[in-house]
């Protein structure tokens, strides 16, 4: 009997998660303007609230798990710390987030401390309140580095969060946390520091995970390359053991490295932004992998645009047809550079890069 026990076994298929990225998501500035607007022209409140996903929830609600980069703080406390953007959002528009099924944000940005650790900490009670689990902030740097576990149909993933613009950074220093002050994870401008911190962190967080996936807050705004450093991260990651890696902040979408055989996503663009009421670049991409306990069985790109402005603003659409193939072309075109990407990518004839231009949906 037991050979017969452990072939049906074998023939079993091994439990899969899907887990689903999206670039930038800042329910503050011009989408808090634009909910309050439409409630003071009859519109109901409490549809209202979730605007913003509310044409993508379809695909993000259906995933195992939706990991989004959360670029705003909940708060209405604080005073602003003295940079050239503050954002923030009302605690209540946090109800967003629950209409678009979101699981996981990471919360290691240049935006997280815009209000100071006030608005920090009341963006922590905010998603605590949710069920959303959150990582790359914290009271300490040591909080800030520690991962968020989460475990669906027996695999367990850790997710760990980083901010870190190089050289090139003009945030102010009190935005990284230390020993003594809370903020992001990540360094001001030391790659090397930081990258030890990384490959620390990996292999620590492998000891209690299935898979780590490192989500970095890096990069140049508004270019479709990565900087070297971001290459450079991202690999070390892998090589401590991530099984994958995601990244924001240029609010365009950079292109996607298949490395070791496993994805670097180097910016995955805008989402729910409302942190510009016209993005000129539009085109931006869901990130879906399937994970079973060895490893990323399938990947998969979802191609969206981040608004229909003037007349659909601060929400994003699912494409299809040739609107998709523009994303899709545009993607495999900018990650043709790399020696390896991913497969639906390859399948992708790089056409001439298609306009920003989105239009309408």
């Amino acid at each position: 009997m037991l050979p017969l026990l452990h072939a049906i076994l074998a023939a079993v298929p091994a439990p899969t998660v899907s887990v689903l990225f999206s670039g930038d998501v800042t329910l503050g500035y011009h989408y808090e303007e634009y909910v309050d607007e439409q409630v003071k022209k009859g519109g109901r409140q409490d549809e209202l609230l979730g605007w913003g996903f509310q044409k993508v929830a379809p695909v993000t609600t259906k995933a195992d798990l939706f990991v989004v980069n959360l670029e705003c703080p909940f708060t209405d406390r604080g005073a602003k710390i003295p940079k050239n953007f503050n954002f923030r959002a009302r605690p209540e528009l946090a109800a967003a987030l629950a209409v678009g099924g979101v699981d996981v944000a990471s919360i290691a940005n240049n935006h997280m401390l815009d209000y100071g650790p006030e608005g920090l900490f009341d963006t922590m009670t905010a998603l605590d309140t949710l069920g959303v689990k959150y990582f790359g902030a914290g009271r300490t740097l040591a909080e800030a580095r520690a991962p968020a576990l989460v475990e669906k149909h027996g695999v367990t993933f850790a997710f760990l969060g980083y901010f870190f613009l190089g050289e090139k950074n003009i945030e102010p220093k009190e935005v990284i946390a230390t020993d003594a002050q809370p903020g992001v994870a990540g360094h001001f401008s030391d790659l090397a520091a930081l990258k030890r911190m990384v490959e620390a962190d990996v292999r620590a967080a492998k000891q209690r995970a299935d898979h780590v996936i490192p989500f970095f807050h890096w990069g140049r705004e508004g270019t479709t390359q990565p900087e070297p450093y971001q290459v450079e991260l991202g690999r070390a990651a892998i090589d401590a053991g991530a099984s994958a890696v995601v990244g924001s902040h240029p609010h365009v979408l950079q292109g996607i490295e298949l490395y070791q055989g496993k994805p670097i996503a180097y910016s995955l663009g805008n989402f729910v932004f409302g942190g510009n009421w016209n993005p000129r670049d539009k085109r931006t991409a869901l990130l879906e992998l399937l994970f079973d306990k060895q490893g990323v069985r399938k990947i998969g790109i979802v191609p969206a645009y981040s608004d229909a402005y003037p007349d659909v603003p601060v929400q994003p659409y699912l494409a299809t047809g040739e609107k998709a193939d523009a994303v899709l072309d545009h993607l495999a075109t900018i990650s043709a550079k790399f020696p390896a990407t991913v497969p639906v990518l390859k399948r992708k004839k790089p056409a001439k890069d298609a306009s920003p231009d989105a239009g309408s949906p």
